[in-house]
């Protein structure tokens, strides 16, 4: 604050001693040659000087004290107690800054909850009508029905991620830990994903201990599986390999370990440390048209939200494990 308040005055002293040294010699030349009325006179000028800038301080600490100090919240920033007219003045400014300020934040977070809520019922409105697709292309198994199978399966995994996506901006409000069994919650997502698994000719495989259980949330640990598999069976489509999940407990056994791994085209040491961010698609992704780029991000957020962590290891043309960390 100090050191502040000294330098805003610095060029108004600097400007009072070359003010009275001008005087002096004003003086000096004019004859005038008194040293000790001379010295008087200078004492006398830095005295007001110096009350001026006791006075300045004194009326306007608060004010340097708030400029010197870091903002904890904006509402700070409208507090004002000063009654100096520069500090009264600014403090109004900043007042209705802040007001502005507000009322566009409160207009753009109106604006996107109704756009979350229109997306959430779009998204749960096209469910019905695709359902209803499903049930139709169950009843027979010729080649175009199962062509439109395919495609409505694809439709609805797309759906599914708008819908995580927009309920991933109120995780907290939607999180419930619990205990949940690792191998019942992949033996699910494995089923959800059957009719992908037959139509890409990858198999399932599931090793993992029934009665190993960790602390999470099981819909969104479903919703973290749904899109590992389905990663895993994208990248491995063809081959007609096995996508393994498998889960075990850390060497120290203070981490329960779960693990996706697929023998599909693995990923390019380039862009390994890229493809948990966003709309990130890589060589893969040039490769495979479907490819969002939105898999992997959506999964890391929803990993960091709970607590949990993930790790990536993959050789090209060897396939790719995803692994995930759950602390016990």
């Amino acid at each position: 604050m100090k050191r502040l308040f000294w330098r805003e005055h610095l060029p108004l002293i600097l400007f009072t001693a070359a003010e009275l040294l001008v005087v002096l010699l004003v003086f000096w030349y004019d004859g005038y040659d008194h040293p000790v009325t001379a010295s008087y006179a200078v004492l006398l000028g830095l005295s007001v000087m110096g009350g001026y800038l006791a006075f300045r301080f004194y009326t306007h600490r608060d004010f340097y004290e708030r400029l010197s100090q870091p903002l904890i919240s904006l509402e700070e920033s409208i507090k004002h107690n000063e009654s100096a007219p520069l500090p009264t003045a600014l403090s109004e400014l900043m007042e209705e800054q802040y007001r502005q300020y507000r009322n566009q934040m409160e207009e753009w977070e109106r604006r996107r909850r109704e756009h979350l809520i229109f997306m959430n019922q779009w998204v749960h409105q096209m469910k019905t009508p695709l359902s209803v697709i499903e049930m139709i292309t169950q009843e027979d198994d010729n080649d175009g029905y199962r062509s439109i199978s395919e495609e409505s399966d694809r439709i609805r995994r797309g759906l599914d991620m708008v819908l995580y996506m927009s309920r991933l901006e109120t995780f907290e409000q939607d999180f419930s830990v619990e205990p949940v069994k690792l191998h019942q919650a992949a033996v699910d997502a494995v089923h959800e994903n059957k009719r992908y698994f037959i139509h890409s000719h990858v198999y399932p495989e599931v090793i993992i201990d029934p009665a190993l259980t960790v602390q999470t949330d099981a819909k969104w640990l479903r919703f973290i599986l749904m899109q590992l598999l389905s990663n895993a069976i994208k990248y491995s489509s063809g081959s007609g390999l096995k996508v393994t999940v498998q889960a075990f407990y850390s060497k120290d056994r203070r981490q329960v370990v779960l693990e996706v791994t697929d023998r599909g085209m693995g990923i390019p040491k380039s862009d390994i440390k890229r493809v948990f961010d966003p709309f990130y698609t890589g060589e893969n992704g040039r490769k495979l048209k479907e490819s969002t780029g939105m898999g992997l991000y959506l999964v890391s957020e929803v990993v960091r939200k709970m607590n949990h962590r993930i790790e990536l290891e993959s050789e090209p043309g060897q396939g790719t494990t995803i692994r995930l960390l759950f602390l016990q």
